[in-house]
């Protein structure tokens, strides 16, 4: 195997060797838990945190409002209907009611006019 920068296996270790001091000098360079201006991330992050269930309960709160609402209305339609229907089923009634008196009327009409006639031979 040949590699184009042919590096000699100390240049390789030397490399690694320098890629993890460096890491640790980060890892050391970082600011502590007690540091304010880790303390200041951690504040905002946790009122943004906050911020966000608000807005999720409130946009809860709507749809729940939204929800019964529509719950409602639909109630509403269901009881309009019903009162539809049994106003129908009531005039229905009254129509049929009118409808029998005007027989009777008309059958006691002709049977007078029958008893009339018969009296007049």
């Amino acid at each position: 195997m040949s590699f184009q920068n042919s590096q000699a296996l100390t240049d390789r270790l030397e490399a690694a060797s320098k890629a993890r001091s460096e890491m640790l000098a980060r890892f050391r360079a970082r600011p502590s838990a007690d540091d304010p201006a880790v303390l200041a991330r951690q504040s905002a992050r946790s009122a943004l945190i906050a911020a966000r269930e608000t807005r999720a309960a409130e946009r809860e709160l709507l749809r729940l409002a939204e929800v019964a609402r529509a719950e409602a209305a639909a109630e509403a339609e269901r009881i309009a209907a019903a009162e539809r229907v049994e106003a129908e089923r009531l005039a229905a009634e009254e129509r049929a009611a009118a409808k029998q008196a005007e027989m009777k009327a008309q059958r006691d009409a002709r049977y007078l006019a029958r008893k009339a006639k018969a009296q007049r031979r």
